[in-house]
């Protein structure tokens, strides 16, 4: 039984598996990742994080958007993008990262399974090998679940992966539409709406909520709605879909859209994204004592236990904030309470990046949380156009925001819309860790030129504010 037995089972090779096992490895434990497709790195590598983070970053480059400030609309790199100029990159970028945390989990000394696991009771999974090589049995003293999700499927909906698509697809498109529907305005909707946006499509963004992202401050969420204005993308906040239909014309295939108020949307492809849904289905769950919500999530405690104590579940399995970064925490976490590694928790402090066009971070509290929580606070501002080095680049609309105690002073949120959002965020980031005010960013010397910049100006703001 030696070669059955692990310390730690870890289900799923995305973020949150990866570091789950690393974590347990590099405390001199008996690691196995379960992977059940033919590649590591889960949804993340192969068809969320990296290529939609690629694509864009090839959809700035080739179409010259950054430079547009400086040298006008019609500006351009190449003047006809293909989908195969956007996937090159795209491509190039996910086999390295699979090499990379193949290399990572070998060099840990970490046993990949290819294999689809299935709980036979709380501490013994069967894993039945990818291509059919049979099956083995495996018992393990800890299990993290990391198996992250799939799109989330109407099943009144057409799906055909050519017309009517959800974000996997995306990388399979044969060419650029003149025209894009996007149903669903979470993360994964805005992103790929402002990116096909910035490729000149004509974007109609529909989503059944008043407001963009309710969990991101309110002001950069509008600057935001601002920013898909002036790209052509028509919003449709408020409204809801009734029925999507395929239709094929002397015009050729396109879809039709029905909304609940009567409207019509009438466009070559629609994006249906609305949300994702745990890949728990497989899992067998109720074998291990667990049970997942509607949505396929598993429900946690605040150190990733699930209602069975020894088995742990993290990344976007466990729902809100579904993002890479702190799946990847939680992954280290997950494995460092199971071995009784003495860590700190500090969700509050995790940081998010949504890569649309202008990208965003945010740290900390927003207004709409402080003023909920009667914390009397004031904010200080910093436009991209006040710095040299928003000049230089041409990014002359982004905001860096900053939310202080207003007695204290202390740093409670930061919030930037912008070129290098969700690099800048971090110094933000620190000086809420160590409980920081504004005055440290009053006194601290930055490079000139350069957007940290934002964070001075942004405090003098702030202290002008208060009349002092």
């Amino acid at each position: 039984m030696e070669e059955t037995k692990y310390d730690l089972l870890v289900i799923g090779s995305g973020p949150a598996g990866q570091r789950a096992a690393i974590q347990a490895a590099k405390l001199g434990k008996r690691v196995a990742i379960v992977e059940r497709k033919a590649v590591v790195g889960g949804v993340c590598i192969n068809t969320g994080t990296i290529p939609s983070k690629t694509l864009r970053e090839a959809v700035l480059y080739l179409t010259g958007y950054r430079e547009r400030g400086l040298y006008g609309a019609a500006y351009t790199v190449k003047q006809d993008i293909t989908i195969s100029d956007l996937l090159f990159r795209a491509n190039h970028v996910m086999t390295h990262e699979i090499n990379v945390i193949r290399a990572q989990l070998m060099r840990n000394r970490v046993e990949v399974i290819s294999a689809e696991a299935t709980f036979l009771d709380p501490h013994t999974v069967r894993l039945a090998y990818v291509g059919g090589g049979g099956y083995r049995d495996v018992t393990a003293d800890y299990i993290v679940i990391a198996v992250g999700t799939i799109a989330t499927q109407d099943p009144h909906i057409p799906f055909d992966g050519h017309c009517i698509l959800i974000s996997d697809d995306i990388l399979n498109l044969d060419h650029l539409p003149r025209t894009l529907a996007v149903i669903g305005a979470g993360v994964i909707g805005l992103e790929y709406a402002s990116l096909f946006a910035a490729l000149g499509v004509r974007v109609t963004l529909v989503d059944k909520r008043d407001r963009l992202l309710s969990f991101v401050d309110g002001e950069i969420m509008d600057t935001l709605a601002y920013h898909l204005r002036e790209n052509r993308v028509t919003l449709r906040l408020g409204e809801e879909v009734q029925s999507i239909e395929p239709i094929k014309d002397e015009r050729g295939e396109r879809v039709r859209i029905h909304l609940e108020s009567g409207k019509k949307i009438i466009t070559e492809k629609a994006l249906y994204s609305i949300g994702r849904t745990g890949a728990t289905e497989s899992l067998n769950l109720p074998a291990a004592g667990l049970e997942a919500d509607d949505r396929g999530r598993i429900k946690v405690n605040a150190t990733y236990q699930t209602a069975v104590p020894h088995i742990y579940a993290v990344g976007d399995v466990i729902g809100f904030p579904s993002l890479a970064s702190t799946s990847m925490e939680q992954g280290r976490m997950a494995a460092a309470h199971a071995f009784g590694l003495d860590v700190r928790f500090q969700p509050e402090l995790y940081p998010y990046g949504i890569y649309t066009i202008p990208e965003i971070s945010t740290v900390g509290k927003s207004e709409e949380e402080l003023t909920k929580q009667d914390i009397p606070y004031e904010v200080g501002k910093a436009w991209y156009r006040e710095i040299a080095r928003g000049q230089i680049l041409g990014d002359t609309n982004g905001l860096l925001k900053l939310l202080f105690h207003m007695e204290t002073r202390e740093l409670l949120g930061v919030h930037i819309i912008g070129e290098g959002a969700t690099e800048l965020v971090h110094i933000g980031q620190a000086a809420l860790t160590f409980k920081g005010t504004i005055d440290y960013f009053v006194n601290t010397v930055f490079n000139y030129p350069t957007l940290a910049e934002c964070y001075k100006t942004a405090a003098f703001d702030g202290i002008n504010r208060l009349g002092l």
